[in-house]
């Protein structure tokens, strides 16, 4: 019989049927088990790290933007697969073969359409920060206006201060098109 220097007391395989042993006070721990042991936690804190939001289907998500949000069905449902699509990514199991890519959403429209209500609902209903800027008054740092990073300091501040939470938020840039405006009659000046 084996002594319980040469037994792992969780599974009970012995040192030769497994890699490697882990020997404490007690007893020992194969390196499977150690493995099993560290999936378990890493799925729990990554568990804990996303409770935050609300992982719905399209059609939850289409539906809650419904009921504040009157026409723009198509960016609705647009919207809806996008956020969804990037959530998911987020949570996706990192051992999985299947990549989501990366996406950012462009929202066009008129004035008074809808664009930053639909993005604070959005916001909202998934229990992200959201934070919002004026691309008009964004310049390079050292310059009058207001840094990039102040965009960043506002979704933190919103996420009280939890990083975590912070990092799955939405940051909505307001009047981008009145940037590519400005730089058309920089050029025509000249």
């Amino acid at each position: 019989m084996a002594n319980k220097n040469e037994i792992c007391f969780l599974c009970g395989k012995l040192k030769s049927e497994v890699n490697q042993f882990l020997k404490g006070k007690f007893g020992c721990v194969c390196d499977e088990c150690i493995h099993e042991a560290y999936e378990v936690i890493n799925e729990k804190e990554e568990e804990e790290i996303s409770h935050n939001v609300k992982l719905a289907t399209p059609s939850q998500i289409k539906a809650h933007l419904d009921q504040y949000v009157v026409g723009q069905d198509e960016a609705k449902k647009t919207l809806s697969v996008a956020v969804y699509n990037h959530y998911k990514r987020l949570r996706q199991n990192k051992k999985s073969d299947v990549e989501i890519q990366k996406s950012n959403v462009l929202m066009i429209g008129s004035t008074g359409s809808g664009k930053t209500y639909l993005a604070q609902s959005l916001a909202k209903f998934l229990g992200v920060p959201f934070a919002i800027a004026d691309a008009t008054t964004l310049t390079e740092a050292g310059y009058v206006g207001d840094d990039v990073e102040n965009i960043l300091l506002t979704l933190l501040q919103n996420a009280d201060f939890d990083n975590k939470l912070a990092e799955k938020g939405i940051i909505y840039i307001d009047e981008i098109d009145k940037i590519a405006r400005k730089v058309q009659l920089r050029n025509v000046n000249r």
